[in-house]
């Protein structure tokens, strides 16, 4: 059986440790959307540090998450007091419960404030699926490749969107829309 393999990958305004009340305000949203979207139906794991610091990113030991990665075009900071993104790596049952977890409640309503937190990326896309094996892993450099793949080249059996899904043999699926 496969699993549905979910990166996301946001530029922020300001970095993470920024004291600032916006930024305390979407790292405090952002804990309770953690814990919301874990409990939907569907969900399987996420991608956390070993040591369980959520401030380290690029330092952190991710286990079998592999190594920390983020797409090209992030031109921000790289140390704890300059991080400035937000990003996911998740494993699904499949693309719909991915889906409803994204573009409903708690998340749902983070997304409507998206703007006021992150840089708007022009034309790079925020987030990328695709299937792996029952029992895999997917790691950072999986979900960064096939990120810049979608950007890159549009969809793919191996780099899709809810909009344009395929299933786990390569066939093009039904679109899901919010």
């Amino acid at each position: 059986m496969s699993h549905l393999a979910l990166y996301t990958f946001g530029v922020l305004k300001s970095p993470l440790t920024d004291p600032a009340p916006l930024t305390r305000e979407f790292y405090e949203t952002g804990e309770a959307v953690y814990q919301k979207i874990s409990q939907h139906p569907g969900y399987l794991a996420r991608a956390e540090p070993a040591d369980g610091d959520r401030g380290m990113l690029f330092e952190a030991d991710w286990g079998a998450w592999g190594e920390f990665a983020v797409p090209t075009w992030y031109g921000k900071g790289r140390t704890v007091e300059t991080t400035a993104l937000a990003t996911t790596l998740s494993l699904w049952t499949g693309p719909r419960p991915a889906f409803d977890a994204v573009y409903t409640g708690l998340h749902r309503a983070a997304l409507n404030r998206r703007y006021e937190w992150f840089e708007r990326t022009g034309n790079h896309p925020n987030y990328v699926c695709w299937w792996v094996s029952d029992g895999e892993i997917p790691t950072w450099q999986d979900g960064v490749s096939r990120l810049e793949h979608l950007h890159d080249h549009g969809t793919a059996p191996h780099a899709f969107t809810f909009h344009h899904p395929f299933t786990p043999d390569g066939t093009p699926a039904a679109g899901l829309t919010p």
